[in-house]
């Protein structure tokens, strides 16, 4: 399909690569934390090769490339790019070079990205990127407004476009851990608890990484970022929607949505209402009177805890992107003055409001840290009876009335193991990040399953959606598959799906502020069906 691409005043052509035996070439755009986690699960368990990298930050950029690119060999000019704006500059020029016949001097293309940039810039980029044709896959969540959402659906969908044009994948990496996936099985193949009549699904955020990402990071506030509902557990509201609306593979049946929806949560503990007097009115750790009985001291949630001990990977790497680089050319000294000094920066009355919200503050004290997310949240899903006509014949099999409650909590001591429990008509399963246990009404018997645990982020699921997300490029480059049937095959979760379970967050949140109960049908009729269109 020839598609339009616009750049300002400039135009071109999107050109198919066609059959190749050549790997899949991705472009990676961010190279904080996820670009590192998705380039690692792409060279360690799939044929495609990380092709290239945008990045601001050069030291990040490098860093990503020497390890998955260039391997301190020799960089082209096509390898690293300045921010996702160049790249698209570069491959403008690139394509009009192929129209003008000067195929051979020109470099080969790319096949599909990653967005993993902060969340309020995905926006801008996919609807920019979009006409370039190419595959992409977002990090969670897509935007952070349900209007910014509905903006990148329309761009990877446009009005009058019966199918959409590339693969899209989004980063809802729940569905992908082998874990996730067997649950899936025994719930909806295997029907091992009959039909489903409730699930409770806790999200145990940690005590220290709450603070960390959710008080003094980038995801604090809700007016430069996103309820924390959204940054934090979109893919576990998207999990729930998987398991309990979607039908089974082997099924043709519609989803069965929920009726309605409400939430209830607050702001329960990191504000200044409950910072200890001793503290006094100290802002930052490293000046702080009783900084060595805190338990969310900076310097031993950073350095005693983690540097200290030879540790330099997340989340000391996110206060400092160099320091691991500082640890290995000058040693542990220099390397804990140079996290302490990062940590020692703070803020007070005269600096501009815009220069506090622009960055994180990891030594600020985590009860003066202008943060405004829920640390403690409850959403709760209501689904009514929905019978289907088979041959004639009402059916309410997998479609009748059913609950789900979905629990983020910070304050605890497992870090994003997620546990719960789901209730059938014959049966009880309960589950947390390593195994499922299953117990029958009819046998009184129990069996516990122990899922691979295939290493990397969400118990295998980075590695899992790295996985699919190529299958499902390999799959439209070679002729196999259309790109409907593999987005539904390989990835598993149309653009619809990702815009539903974004939606439900959105809704949730409006549920919590309002104090109400919220029709869901009517409400995505009135906020989501009309602009999708």
């Amino acid at each position: 399909m020839v598609t339009q691409i616009s750049s300002g005043t400039d135009e071109v052509e999107s050109l198919p690569e066609g059959s190749s035996t050549h790997p899949i070439r991705l472009l990676i755009i961010g190279a904080g934390s996820r670009g590192n986690a998705y380039a690692n699960a792409v060279t360690s368990s799939t044929s495609a090769v990380i092709a290239a990298v945008a990045e601001p930050i050069a030291f990040k950029r490098k860093a990503l490339g020497r390890k998955y690119i260039w391997h301190n060999g020799h960089r082209q000019d096509d390898q690293e790019f300045e921010d996702w704006k160049a790249f698209l500059k570069y491959e403008i020029t690139r394509r009009k070079r192929i129209e003008a016949g000067e195929n051979e001097a020109v470099l080969p293309g790319f096949d599909g990205l990653f967005v993993c940039t902060l969340d309020e810039t995905h926006v801008e980029i996919i609807t920019a990127l979009a006409p370039l044709g190419m595959h992409i896959m977002s990090e969670k969540p897509l935007a952070t407004t349900l209007k910014d959402c509905l903006r990148i659906y329309r761009s990877l969908k446009p009005p009058g476009l019966d199918q959409p044009q590339a693969v899209f994948s989004i980063g809802h990496v729940l569905r992908y851990s082998p874990h996730n996936m067997l649950l899936r099985n025994l719930l909806l193949e295997d029907e091992v608890i009959g039909d489903i009549i409730s699930i409770e699904h806790t999200e145990p955020v940690g005590w220290w990484h709450f603070s960390h990402s959710y008080v003094r990071g980038n995801w604090r506030k809700e007016s430069s970022t996103a309820p924390s509902l959204l940054t934090k557990s979109c893919h576990d509201i998207d999990l729930v929607l998987w398991l309990l609306c979607s039908a089974s593979a082997s099924s043709q049946d519609p989803p069965h949505l929920p009726a309605r929806v409400s939430s209830a949560g607050s702001l329960s503990f990191f504000k200044k209402s409950r910072k200890p007097a001793a503290a006094e009115g100290a802002t930052n750790c490293l000046s702080c009177p009783v900084e060595n009985r805190c338990i969310y001291s900076a310097k031993k949630i950073y350095d005693e805890h983690r540097l200290a001990k030879g540790v330099t990977a997340w989340p000391v790497n996110v206060v400092d992107a160099e320091i691991e680089d500082c640890l290995a050319t000058h040693g542990m000294p220099s390397a804990e003055t140079k996290l302490l000094k990062r940590l020692a920066e703070n803020y007070d009355d005269t600096t501009p409001q815009e220069e506090i919200d622009g960055r994180p503050w990891f030594g600020r004290c985590v009860w003066e840290s202008e943060n405004d997310v829920c640390d403690d949240q409850l959403v709760t899903m209501t689904w009514d009876e929905e019978p289907l006509d088979r041959d004639n014949v009402p059916s309410i099999r997998g479609r009748g009335s059913k609950t789900a409650s979905i629990h983020m909590i910070a304050f605890t001591e497992k870090q994003c193991e997620r546990r719960g429990r789901i209730y059938g008509t014959r049966g009880e399963i309960e589950y947390d990040s390593k195994m499922i246990r299953v117990y029958d009404f009819a046998t009184q018997e129990a069996k516990t399953f122990h899922p691979p645990q295939l290493g990397g982020g969400h118990g295998g699921g980075d590695v899992g959606l790295a996985q699919h997300f190529v299958k499902a490029m390999s799959a439209v480059r070679n002729g196999h598959m259309s790109v409907d049937e593999a987005q539904k095959v390989h990835v598993g979760c149309t653009l619809e799906d990702a815009i539903r379970s974004h939606a439900m967050v959105f809704a949730a949140e409006e549920a919590r502020r309002n104090n109400r109960v919220v029709d869901w049908k009517e409400w995505w009729a009135s906020n989501v069906e009309a602009m999708m269109r």
